[in-house]
């Protein structure tokens, strides 16, 4: 069982060197793994269409997700690193393949590169992206990436790339890993035809659904389920009880890592309050990450 912390973006904000105490708290407290969020601009909700429903503005905090992690390859030394998730397809899969090569090679292959489809049309427009392309183009990146990755020299005609010949250097001198994440068949259909995992965003009772999804899809595909990476996403804010409750489920079903965050979202409903400042997040993390293994620490 790996455990991981979400680092609160939202709440850290600007503030780098609260970003590095909080990631170096986090290895300190026996976390394996940082992942990070994605947001490449925040928009003003007001008059909308169609409407932006989700916690986050223009006045919202995001850090870039592939820059901070290089800054945190340097401030840390064993915790994996994960981005949870990449919204790809608003992104030029080369440069999406350099820079993630140059943070496993920074980072001594501790890279996991996990990525999705997002919802955010207005950020799709402001990268001049077709938001209602996004999901046949992430089938296309994701095999571009293995292929720049790996091979001396890649050539693609594809839909959405028109390659010949090029190359990376210098590559990753570690494979690194592709974990998906989404809510949808074709989320699953994705990662069992290209990835190595599956973030599930909460243990709801949806997500079980999913799972179960999951692994008739992966038995069918010729894949072993156990070696398929399952991380499921729980919010510590909801108090104790309530993660018990909705965590116990998953035992018995093979889940590899938790992701553990303490970030403050209108969407959770009734919470038990917020972390103020980064000792709070590290000692709810700590408090969290003892629960996670007494439930599903077999």
């Amino acid at each position: 069982m790996r455990i991981a912390a979400a680092m609160p973006m939202t709440e850290i904000g600007a503030d780098t060197a609260a970003t590095k105490e909080w990631a170096l708290g986090v290895e300190r407290e026996g976390y394996d793994a940082v992942v990070v969020y994605d947001h490449v601009v925040g928009a003003e909700h007001r008059d909308r269409t169609p409407p932006v429903t989700r916690d986050y503005d223009a006045g919202t905090p995001f850090r870039e997700p592939l820059v901070l992690l290089g800054y945190l390859a340097a401030a840390t030394r064993t915790v994996e690193l994960m981005t949870g998730v990449l919204v790809l397809p608003q992104r030029q899969t080369a440069l999406v393949a350099k820079q993630a090569a140059e943070v496993s090679l920074l980072s001594g292959g501790r890279l996991t590169l996990g990525v999705g489809i997002g919802w955010n049309v207005v950020e799709y427009d402001a990268l001049g992206v077709d938001f209602g392309s996004r999901g046949r183009r992430l089938d296309e990146q994701v095999r571009l990436l293995r292929a720049l990755w790996t091979d001396e020299l890649v050539s693609l005609d594809g839909h959405f790339h028109r390659i010949e010949r090029v190359a990376l250097c210098p590559r990753p001198e570690q494979r690194i890993p592709l974990v998906f994440g989404g809510g949808s068949q074709v989320a699953l259909r994705r990662a069992v035809q290209f990835g190595d995992g599956f973030l599930f965003a909460t243990p709801a009772p949806e997500s079980l659904h999913l799972h179960t999804s999951l692994v008739e899809r992966l038995v069918a595909a010729g894949r072993e389920p156990g070696r398929f990476r399952v991380l499921v996403q729980v919010h510590a804010l909801r108090g104790e009880e309530d993660l018990k409750r909705s965590l116990d489920p998953w035992r018995g079903r093979g889940v590899d890592g938790v992701v553990v965050s303490t970030m403050r979202n209108r969407m959770l409903g009734a919470v038990t309050g917020k972390c103020r400042g980064t000792d709070e997040h590290l000692e709810l993390l700590g408090r969290t990450r003892e629960l996670v293994l007494e439930v599903l620490g077999e």
